[in-house]
């Protein structure tokens, strides 16, 4: 069974924004073909997509090419909109979880949703977050790595952690807005360079600020294989230790002590990267992520893992038991069997 937990969605259509809310900024689809769109943020063109990242049927189709069995659906980062009015950010929040919830529910052997959240405001997040989990039935929310200037371990983040683990619901953070964007313009760097630095920062602000301390039910899932922050940790721990002083200002737990507090997906495209994520976090802690349907992501979802050498026992875990058990089993116990039944199908064991 194969669960990618990282899949990335965006409906077909939605209102003008810039006309919504009286001011621009935001991105919209101009439509080409009936299989292609450019995203454009106001008249600036931001990427081109293909009609995978908005067809569900089409997404079913490669899905069975591909052996996958479940996605998980979550928002294109860019459509976080963190620097908007909140109240506005909470119309588009609403507008693109409905749409997730109405995919999940027209095929719900196939497809789990998380939300998004006016993260800005967090009274409105937790409000947000609440309507996902208890109304739509999404498993949780994607956040994003930072807002507007706060990194993860802000305080005024922490009434949405609260909430996030009374309700049980899953956080997935991916990288936005990377650091030192104006140093990275060329060569695609924002996305090589900028979001593996993007996320270790965040991982460390969530380690190194107590956050996972102080809510140790939190479930938090860090995109693109958790950045560089497996292959930095030696350095980040040993700093830890050197200089208390300014590391241990919150937390005197070093770094590699808590590791099972937090996820990983699998995102790394290679296997000497792979082995170094399972060997650090344990195969427990990192989920199939396939960064579906974009080109930087694994063109093949679970490939890598499958052709490893893994033993049976992992292989499983990192194909669908650690994204199983980060999304709250209990919710999924209804799927499994029917996905395991429908890949059964699908590889020829059952008519």
């Amino acid at each position: 069974m194969k669960v990618d937990l990282h899949c990335h969605i965006l409906p077909k259509n939605w209102p003008n924004l810039k006309e919504r809310y009286g001011y621009g900024g935001f991105i919209r689809l101009e439509h080409t073909d009936a299989c292609t769109a450019r995203m454009m943020q106001d008249e600036r063109f931001f990427r081109a997509v293909d009609h995978n990242l908005w067809d569900p049927d089409v997404r079913i189709e490669e899905c069975n090419h591909q052996h996958v069995d479940v996605q998980v659906l979550s928002t294109v980062p860019v459509m976080f909109s963190y620097w908007a009015k909140p109240k506005d950010t909470l119309d588009l929040s609403r507008f693109l979880n409905d749409h997730i919830a109405s995919v999940v529910a027209q095929y719900p052997k196939r497809y789990l949703g998380l939300g998004t959240v006016p993260l800005q405001d967090p009274e409105l997040a937790c409000q947000e977050l609440r309507r996902c989990v208890t109304e739509l039935g999404l498993c949780g929310i994607e956040i994003g790595t930072h807002v507007q200037g706060w990194n993860l371990d802000d305080q005024r983040l922490f009434p949405l952690y609260e909430e996030a683990e009374k309700l049980g619901a899953a956080l997935f953070v991916h990288p936005w807005e990377m650091l030192g964007e104006d140093r990275m313009q060329n060569y695609w760097m924002r996305w090589l360079v900028g979001m593996p630095a993007e996320t270790t920062l965040a991982i460390c602000s969530v380690v190194m600020g107590g956050v996972v301390e102080k809510f140790p039910q939190l479930k938090m899932c860090f995109a693109h294989g958790g950045g560089a922050y497996a292959a930095t940790l030696g350095r980040i721990e040993h700093g830890f230790n050197v200089r208390p002083d300014l590391c241990q200002t919150v937390t005197t737990t070093p770094p590699s002590a808590l590791l099972q507090r937090i996820y990983v997906d699998s995102l790394v495209h290679t296997e000497n990267a792979l082995h170094m994520l399972i060997d650090t976090f344990g195969p427990n802690r990192v989920a199939l992520g396939s960064d579906y349907p974009f080109p930087l992501g694994e063109h093949h979802p679970g490939k890598l893992i499958e052709d490893m050498g893994l033993s049976p026992t992992v292989k499983e875990q990192l194909l669908s038991g650690t994204a199983l058990e980060f999304l709250g089993r209990r919710r999924l116990d209804f799927i499994t069997a029917q996905s395991e039944a429908h890949s059964a199908m699908l590889r020829g064991e059952a008519s």
